[in-house]
């Protein structure tokens, strides 16, 4: 029974069949998921898995890359409160001054309510960045019922989660590969052919052929050498793996190939190094995220590209 003044929410049964509301889900669990790999974490369900902290302490460490002080485990609901507390402080205290709006809590949160979390890992993955696409204007349709002198009041209201792709990419730089998947997705087939042609140009140098983006770069392997070939030096092998046989040492691969870019003078990459092993292992859209870098010689637009089982493509000039 409701106390006076007090309000209860609801989600409206059908809402939650919304064919946008079940990719934000499905988006956000593959992402969160793609996080944790390393972890050994699988989520399947937003409410059940998240409400006691222990992956959201886990989720948040890995995108803030700080380590939390709180119990790694924990049983009892006020161990778990206090665990969600201390996490929640931290996400707060980082997001709160860059202007996000906090629109969840630990009662919330424990409650397992499915609008606070999702408001939290949106949230989240606009401010970290997430190699992810997002579903424009994903919402569902709330029952708010308020108890007013003595009597039950109903009401209806609309909980938007995402607005559109413009507003949420707002604090970042939308590029010419935004466009492209926004606007012309039909063309990407021409982009990855111009790009596999470009790659061959130098790899066959070394007697080397790409076929398959998505595949042939995941280990890093190719990436170092092309580097090596663009900006005309030898890679020592001992620097990396020349035939890795597991995950850590393409992990390795990768994150070497990474250094080696920014060492060129192009800019962080935005993906992450374990993202290139997840083939497989999760079920992610198979896009392609590149990273061109421009650099005209002879008429020529040279292209060097990082490939990436993710959701989105950049282009940096």
């Amino acid at each position: 029974m409701l106390e006076e003044n007090e309000e209860h929410t609801m989600i409206e049964p059908y809402s939650k069949e919304g064919a946008k509301f079940k990719e934000l889900v499905k988006v956000l669990i593959d992402w969160i998921n793609d996080v944790l790999v390393e972890e050994r974490i699988i989520v399947k369900s937003l409410e059940e898995d998240l409400y006691d902290g222990q992956v959201l302490q886990k989720l948040f460490e890995k995108l803030a890359n700080r380590k939390l002080n709180v119990a790694e485990v924990t049983q009892s609901e006020i161990g778990q409160k206090q665990k969600l507390q201390t996490v929640l402080e931290s996400v707060n205290n980082l997001l709160r001054p860059q202007g996000w709006v906090i629109k969840w809590s630990v009662d919330s949160i424990h409650a397992k309510s499915t609008v606070a979390i999702l408001h939290l890992l949106v949230t989240l993955a606009m401010h970290f960045r997430a190699p992810v696409r997002l579903p424009e204007h994903a919402s569902v349709q709330l029952v708010v019922v308020r108890k007013r002198e003595g009597i039950l009041q109903t009401s209806h209201v609309t909980e938007e989660f995402t607005s559109t792709t413009e507003m949420m990419m707002g604090r970042f730089e939308r590029d010419a590969f935004d466009t492209l998947f926004d606007h012309a997705p039909d063309k990407l087939s021409v982009v990855k052919k111009s790009l596999i042609t470009f790659v061959n140009k130098h790899l066959n140098k070394l007697n080397l052929e790409v076929t398959e983006l998505e595949t042939q770069f995941a280990d890093g392997v190719y990436l170092v050498l092309l580097m090596g070939l663009l900006e005309d030096y030898f890679v020592p092998l001992y620097n990396f793996y020349l035939t890795p046989e597991n995950f850590e040492q393409k992990v390795h691969n990768v994150s070497f190939s990474f250094e080696l870019m920014q060492d060129g003078g192009l800019k962080k990459p935005k993906a992450r190094p374990e993202g290139n092993q997840n083939m497989g292992k999760i079920k992610f859209p198979k896009k392609l995220k590149i990273m061109i870098h421009h650099r005209i010689e002879q008429d020529e637009i040279s292209l060097v590209l990082i490939c990436c089982n993710s959701c989105t493509v950049h282009y940096y000039p």
